[in-house]
Parts: structure tokens; C-alpha cells; sequence
């Protein structure tokens, strides 16, 4: 059965990507509509198509479901029309195979484990008691598929028409062996999904894998990515070869696969450091724990005592500059995780490997907190499509002050923390430093006081830039603002706008 779903008639207003909410409000795995109103919760998977993705993965958005779906049902313009489009809800909460409508990227499709609803651009297909899921997902992701739905429909937008007129054999001596691939290549697939912290089923960072130093967990992973790499693309082509058999196209394709049609993640090396590093990030904030595997904390009742080998962040507000002026410094921090994982015996080697990775041809601590300063936040925030759960307040050009929070341990206290206990603490540390230069001036000449002139100069524009921003913290801060974390990130952002990083 080849269904389309929900259309909510206002994405921005009842989606969510999973990471913005309270995670307590979430419902990965519910088989039924009446068990999601016995858990009481509000946010459930939804399949919004995405890039292109075979076997497993684009679980990124979540959709207010709570109450059986009652504001969504009961969402109408002014004349009182129904806005949204509910439609076949007998199909949601089912396992499923999901493809985009656009197909642009060349066809792929994907199996949906039970639990959410899918909706018009996340078209799917479920199991009727006729044609098997997984033989289903087997064909439709070989060579075959694109062949036929170009004779189908030579456009890019699929529709269920096309899906529908898709011509089956189902060669019964061969329902086994495809079943077996195709679950091969799904758990191949998913383990690869689950490696980063955009997925819900994330553990820990591939690094954390009991080497003893970093170069050596970045070639233990390099490994395992290759070896899926070659599992999948096997098995592509042994799943080419029977159905190309089946069909008699022997003669009109063969089943050799391009590497660059596995949509399997390989390893590389600047970006494997950049997500450790956005890993070593989620663990000060208590996202993470060096204790314990998954999701720590994302919402609810903040327990320190979930941090024990490496401790997170007292307030959760982490702040970012030019030196170590604060004892939570983030880069003292980022030393201190890796020598916890690492061991002190191999810290600076892992510290050069780092900066090597980063890019940096200057001292290591120095390529690593340029790293923190400049582009650190742009990664998180494409990382995060565009919806950031560590927030940048930042004064602006000069870097006078900067300092990341996790949205999701926010009070209505936390800009007041900032302004007392690190912008003004920052202010009072420029004053020393700016003395201290004025009174080796006095005593300098030539090279060394153009030099010292130059530190003056900038540390001067940093005072009067947090001059400035101090202002607008301080009005804020009077204010103690609560946010509700199910407006997501957009709404939440946007209240504090003027004194965080443009995204």
C-alpha cells in the first residue's frame, strides 16, 4: 500500500528537528495512537523525505502529536476550513519504505522503523500482507529502480502514481537471501547514522574507542567506515545481480555500483576532529557524559552526579577568548577531556594531531582556540541545519567577549550570570591588562613599543566594544526571561537576537 500523510499546513508551527525540544517530551517508538496517549507525550518522529539516503537515516524531525494529533486535527483558518490534512492516519505508526518526492540525487529509499507519521514529501509504503517490506526495499533500491521509473515518469518529483505502477516480480526462491541483505545493509546503515550526534541513537564519539591516542582512534574508525563502505557495496551488487537476473536485463545493465552512490559516511579527518570536538563541547555542557552512552541530558532535572571521570560545566555557560582568563576556559577544557580519554603521557602529541587536523600551522593551543573563536560556531550551527542548541553570545568584530550556553540547561537567571560573573569579570581583566601594557610602554622603545602599542590598541577596542554590549546584557538580564524549549530554537533564538551570534 503506497500512502501519502500528514500536511500539517504549518511546518514552523508543529515540526521540530528532535534536538531542539525537552527530550522528556519525546516518543521515538510508539506502535499506536491509544500507547502515545498513555505515555502523555507530545513529540513523535516524522518522516520529511531529505537528501538522499539508502536503507537507513533522515530521522531528523519530530511533530507535535499530542492528544492524538488535537491541534494539528483542529487546526482552521478564520472561517473555521481545516487547514491541515490528516490523512490516511491508519498508516502512521507503522514500519514502513520511505522515498523523497524529490528525486534529483538520483532515486533512493529507505526502511522507517514504527513509531512516527510520515507525511506528503516522505511518501511510503507499508506492508499489506502481500508483497514483503524488506523484498520490496530490496528491489526498489537496486539499478532496476531508476530504470524503470525514468520510463515511469522522467521528471524528478515522484509521485504515488508512479510507485504504484512499478511492475513486481516476486521470484519466490529468492525471497530469503534479499530479505537477508536487505537487513544487512539497514543494520550496516544505521550503525553508520548512529555514529553522529544527530541522531537520536547516538552513543559516543567513534573516538571513544579505548585507543590510546587520537591519531591511533582516528584509524580505528577510518577502518570500521571502510569496512561498512565495502559490506554495503557488496551486497548492492549482489542485490543487482538477482534482480537484474529476474527481470532478463542482463543485457541492459550489469551491477557494478559507483562508490559515489553509497550513501555511507567515510572517514576524514578534519571533519572526524570537528565533530570530536563539538562531542568534547556536548560533554562540558552535560549533553554527554564520558559515563554513560547516549543522551545525558536535554531538558528536566540537570543530575551532576551523571559526570563523575569528567566533570560538565557548573552553569553551562562556557566562555570563549583570547586567553585563559576564566578557570571553565573552553580551551583548558577541550586539554583537559582529551588528557581524561588520553592520558597526560600523550597530550601534546594529540594536541599537534588535533591542530594538524584543523588545518593550524602555529603552536597547537593556539590553532585550537583560533578554531573555538572563529569557526567553531559556524560548524555547530550547520551542523544543526540552522538550529543551534549551544548558543554564541557574542559582542561583536573585535571578540571582547564571547561565551557558548546549552540552550536546553537555560534559566531565567543565565544572562544575569553572564554579565556578573564573566562580562564584568572580563572588563576588570582588560583594566589590569591595559595598566600593566601602559606601564611597560613607559620603559619600551623601538620594535618592542610598536609592538606593545598594537596589544594596547586592540585590547582598547575590545573594552569599549563589551562597554557597548554590557548595556544591552544588562537590560535583558532585568528582564529574567523563561523560554519553553517546544518553541524551538527559531522563536527562542530570536527573543535574545541582539546579543547573540547572526546565524
Amino acid at each position: 500500500d503506497v500512502k501519502q500523510g500528514l500536511a500539517t499546513a504549518d511546518n514552523n508551527r508543529f515540526l521540530r528537528l528532535w534536538q531542539e525540544v525537552d527530550i522528556n517530551k519525546c516518543k521515538f517508538n510508539a506502535k499506536s495512537s491509544d500507547e502515545l496517549l498513555q505515555s502523555q507525550k507530545k513529540w513523535i518522529p516524522y518522516n520529511k523525505g531529505g537528501q538522499r539516503r539508502q536503507w537507513y537515516g533522515n530521522y531528523d524531525y519530530l511533530v507535535n502529536w499530542e492528544k492524538d494529533g488535537f491541534e494539528i486535527r483542529n487546526f482552521v483558518d478564520k472561517n473555521g476550513k481545516l487547514r491541515s490534512r490528516p490523512q490516511n492516519r491508519d498508516s502512521y505508526f507503522k514500519e514502513a519504505i520511505t522515498w523523497g518526492l524529490i528525486t534529483s540525487g538520483g532515486f533512493s529509499i529507505r526502511y522507517r522503523s514504527y513509531g512516527g507519521i510520515h507525511d506528503v514529501s516522505g511518501m511510503s509504503a507499508f506492508f499489506n500482507g502481500s508483497l514483503d517490506l524488506y523484498y520490496g526495499l530490496g528491489l526498489m533500491s537496486t539499478k532496476l529502480s531508476d530504470f524503470i521509473f525514468k520510463m515511469l515518469n522522467p521528471t524528478i518529483n515522484l509521485q504515488v502514481g508512479d510507485f504504484k505502477n512499478f511492475p513486481v516480480i516476486i521470484h519466490k526462491t529468492k525471497i530469503n537471501i534479499v530479505d537477508e541483505l536487505v537487513k544487512e545493509n539497514i543494520g550496516i546503515s544505521k550503525s553508520d547514522w548512529d555514529s553522529f550526534e544527530t541522531s537520536w541513537d547516538f552513543g559516543k564519539h567513534p573516538f571513544i574507542n579505548g585507543e590510546k591516542t587520537i591519531e591511533q582512534s582516528f584509524n580505528t574508525w577510518n577502518q570500521i567506515t571502510q569496512k561498512r563502505f565495502k559490506e554495503l557495496k557488496s551486497n548492492e551488487e549482489e542485490l543487482n545481480r538477482i534482480f537484474i537476473d529476474i527481470y532478463g536485463l542482463s543485457d541492459e545493465m550489469d551491477e557494478f555500483v559507483d562508490d559515489k552512490d553509497i550513501t555511507l559516511y567515510r572517514a576524514d579527518v578534519k571533519n572526524d576532529v570537528k565533530s570530536f570536538i563539538s562531542y568534547a563541547v556536548g560533554c562540558m555542557m552535560g549533553r554527554y557524559s564520558l559515563d554513560k552512552d547516549g543522551l545525558v541530558y536535554a531538558g528536566g532535572e540537570f543530575n551532576s552526579s551523571n559526570y563523575v571521570s569528567f566533570t560538565a560545566d557548573r552553569d553551562g555557560i562556557i566562555p570563549i577568548s583570547d586567553d585563559e582568563y576564566f578557570d571553565d576556559d573552553i580551551v583548558h577544557r577541550f586539554i583537559e577531556f582529551v588528557k581524561v580519554i588520553y592520558g597526560e603521557d600523550n597530550l601534546e602529541d594529540n594536541l599537534k594531531f588535533i591542530a594538524n587536523a584543523l588545518g593550524g600551522k602555529s603552536h597547537s593551543r593556539a590553532v585550537i582556540r583560533n578554531y573555538f573563536i572563529k569557526d567553531f560556531y559556524k560548524d555547530h550551527v550547520k551542523l544543526y541545519k540552522k538550529r543551534p542548541i549551544y548558543w554564541l553570545f557574542d559582542s561583536g568584530k573585535k571578540n571582547g567577549f564571547k561565551c557558548l550556553i546549552y540552550m536546553h540547561r537555560y534559566k531565567k537567571d543565565t544572562i544575569a550570570r553572564i554579565r556578573t560573573d564573566y562580562i564584568h569579570e572580563q572588563q576588570s581583566r582588560y583594566r589590569t591588562a591595559l595598566a600593566d601594557l601602559e606601564n611597560r610602554l613607559n620603559d619600551s622603545e623601538g620594535a618592542e613599543k610598536i609592538k606593545l602599542e598594537k596589544e594596547r590598541d586592540s585590547i582598547q577596542e575590545k573594552s569599549r566594544e563589551i562597554l557597548s554590549y554590557e548595556e544591552k546584557i544588562h537590560s535583558l538580564a532585568d528582564e529574567m526571561i523563561e523560554i519553553d524549549l517546544d518553541d524551538g530554537v527559531k522563536n527562542n533564538y530570536d527573543i535574545f537576537k541582539n546579543v547573540l551570534a547572526k546565524i
